[in-house]
């Protein structure tokens, strides 16, 4: 097939039908953006970095499953409501989260954090 102006080439690269092309991908595409969201925050893991884990074990805080689960989900609401960083609060805990990184930067227990001040969060989580 020979393309003798800009105007052919537009006619070869755009369908014959473009409304129903169209339509069909507005119909999807804001589920296929979710799931995919989705999918690809949860591939990713919570990671822990040296300095938490060193708290964690000065400090003796130990988290169960379902305690790593619920963290795992306050950082993805976190994430999902555009925070870079936040401060999470589960149970007795306070866990100081890059959400971008998905990396838990500190960790101690709510009573020593009374009279702690937290600097660089731009958001909170109660879990």
């Amino acid at each position: 097939m020979e393309v003798k102006n800009s105007t052919d080439r537009l006619a070869v690269v755009v369908p014959q039908h473009p409304n129903k092309v169209d339509n069909r991908i507005k119909a999807s595409e804001g589920d296929f953006k979710d799931k995919l969201h989705e999918a690809l925050t949860r591939c990713e893991p919570l990671k822990f970095s040296g300095h938490a884990i060193d708290r964690l074990y000065q400090r003796g805080i130990s988290l169960t499953q379902t305690q790593l689960e619920r963290l795992h989900n306050a950082v993805d609401s976190a994430n999902s409501k555009g925070s870079r960083d936040s401060l999470v609060l589960l149970n007795d805990m306070a866990f100081v989260v890059s959400v971008k990184n998905r990396t838990v930067v500190t960790a101690l227990q709510t009573a020593a954090a009374s009279e702690s001040v937290f600097t660089n969060i731009d958001s909170t989580v109660i879990a």
